[in-house]
């Protein structure tokens, strides 16, 4: 293994999140304040890593953005269920599972955030189609160039690397960064992060 190989990780990682397009995180947190402001939910998906990344997601904007005694956003994960997930992956399809999910829960003007590090996975592409048929908007986060996810969402910020593990690293970095911005911005301490 190796120290050099190690730390070369490190720098390739540290290296790759300073060519982030901080420019499109800054979006997607306005756009976020502004579903709070509104009321409106936020839905989180993903596969895999990326799935631990929108229940992690989830948690940060439901607890994490607490100013006081004033709520976090709305914000549900919904590949949390296997229960559910599992039930109508079975009676439907698996591509099936998150679009039945919006179907039954979300409302115009309600936001769809899909982590998704190849950009094709079926499910997250048929809930990205659904979002829109449903009048949400679609924030993707994803990797390499995007895949398929990418021209279908509104907004869609691309890890900057081609390696599964540091764009899954990225994308908990970006949030990590937007949630100790928003909680700023909601009236937190500045530095509390």
């Amino acid at each position: 293994m190796g120290e050099q190989s190690l730390r070369l990780y490190a720098e390739t990682l540290s290296s790759s999140l300073l060519k982030s397009d901080f420019a499109t995180l800054d979006r997607i947190g306005n756009l976020l304040l502004a579903a709070k402001k509104d009321g409106r939910t936020i839905f989180l998906i993903g596969n895999g890593g990326s799935s631990a990344t929108a229940s992690h997601v989830t948690n940060d904007l439901v607890k994490g953005c607490r100013v006081g005694d004033n709520p976090g956003f709305r914000a549900i994960c919904l590949n949390d269920s296997s229960t559910l997930l599992t039930c109508l992956a079975n009676d439907f399809s698996y591509a099936d599972v998150f679009a039945i999910l919006l179907e039954t829960y979300a409302r115009p003007g309600d936001i769809l955030i899909a982590f998704s590090g190849s950009g094709n996975s079926p499910n997250v592409l048929c809930a990205i189609e659904k979002a829109r048929e449903l009048g949400m908007t679609s924030i993707g986060f994803g990797g390499r160039d995007g895949g398929k996810m990418k021209p279908l969402c509104d907004i869609c910020l691309i890890a900057p690397t081609d390696s599964m593990e540091m764009l899954e690293d990225l994308h908990l970095v970006y949030w990590h960064d937007l949630v100790c911005s928003l909680r700023e911005a909601l009236g937190g301490i500045a530095g509390s992060c």
